[in-house]
């Protein structure tokens, strides 16, 4: 983003998805800033903006002309308070820029209609990402840290950390930080984030479903030596059971973007679903979710020896399996 782009202009931030637009109010910052190190900052409330306290904070002070505003909850934005708004929208200050942030919803629509006609706004959406935008977020994070990824690597890295934004590019960051300029492979990924709690829980449930029995049990005892929490593993069985479930029952022919859709997980997990596929019935599926069920009860108190719960779960779900 260019000083260019957001002096004597209104960028519009609009959007639930709170980091992304958090993202945008940064990088306006950091055009600012970057165009005049004097530059001074302000931030509001809209509940609270009137026309003299815009007046206030777009003003030149004694030190610096430059001055950037932000102005969040736009949808609380007084009705007194909108035609002022509106009336600088229209004609901004050439040394000025004002970042309006709306937190999503249909509150304060009407006032989003008006500002996005006028032709000194720029809109910048944060919308919540569809599961299949998260591989590309993952890239467009480590291409903006001068590093590059392989797709399997951004995938084994969703799958490791999950879909929290603010966590991907964090580990976006410390993955470019000790590979500079690197192409990232999964490998890599592997090696820094495989071992979290969430990712070996779904690895003791990717194997059970698959009827590794072996692995599983493997699997389940690192689990439970390295302290992942019980419900953690119980919650991975459920929903490898409810994906498959979804996929046997799917409408055949479907192409794979409709297919996740409808199954609930990423393009790329589909594979190791089909995978795991091969052999259930729906009979067996439906007995595999019972045994989650029972399991996750009994190590919530039905069961005195949660670790004998979870391996008998792993044998039921291993041997529902038809090989």
């Amino acid at each position: 983003m260019r000083a260019e782009d957001v002096l004597g202009r209104i960028t519009l931030v609009t959007g639930k998805e709170e980091f992304l637009g958090a993202r945008t109010v940064d990088d306006v910052k950091a055009a600012v800033r970057g165009h005049d190190a004097e530059a001074e900052f302000g931030d509001t409330a809209a509940a609270d903006l009137t026309l003299a306290t815009l007046g206030e904070l777009a003003a030149p002070s004694l030190f610096s002309a430059v001055r950037c505003v932000v102005v969040r909850g736009l949808e609380n934005l007084p009705d007194e308070s909108v035609d002022g708004l509106l009336g600088y929208a229209a004609a901004p200050v050439e040394d000025v820029a004002l970042v309006l942030v709306h937190g999503g919803g249909q509150k304060g629509s009407g006032v989003l209609t008006k500002l996005r006609k006028l032709p000194a706004v720029t809109e910048h959406k944060s919308e919540e990402l569809k599961a299949s935008d998260y591989p590309g977020f993952v890239a467009g994070e480590v291409r903006r840290l001068g590093a590059g990824i392989d797709r399997e690597a951004a995938d084994a890295l969703i799958e490791s950390i999950g879909r929290d934004l603010r966590s991907l590019a964090g580990a976006a960051h410390q993955l470019t930080n000790d590979f500079p300029g690197e192409r990232i492979s999964e490998a890599q990924v592997r090696r820094y984030f495989g071992g979290r709690a969430e990712a070996k829980s779904f690895a003791v449930a990717d194997a059970a479903f698959a009827g590794r029995d072996r692995a599983a049990l493997e699997e389940l005892r690192w689990a439970l030596d390295s302290g992942t929490a019980a419900v953690l593993i119980t919650s991975a069985f459920a929903g490898s059971a409810r994906g498959l479930a979804r996929l046997v029952s799917a409408p055949r022919g479907m192409r794979d973007a409709d297919l996740a859709r409808e199954v609930g997980v990423p393009p790329w997990k589909l594979r190791s679903l089909r995978d795991q596929a091969r052999g259930w019935t729906d009979a067996g599926l439906a007995r595999a979710i019972r045994a989650v069920a029972q399991a996750d009860a009994d190590i919530k108190g039905a069961a005195s020896d949660a670790s004998y719960a979870l391996e008998r779960l792993v044998l039921t779900v291993t041997g529902l399996r038809q090989r």
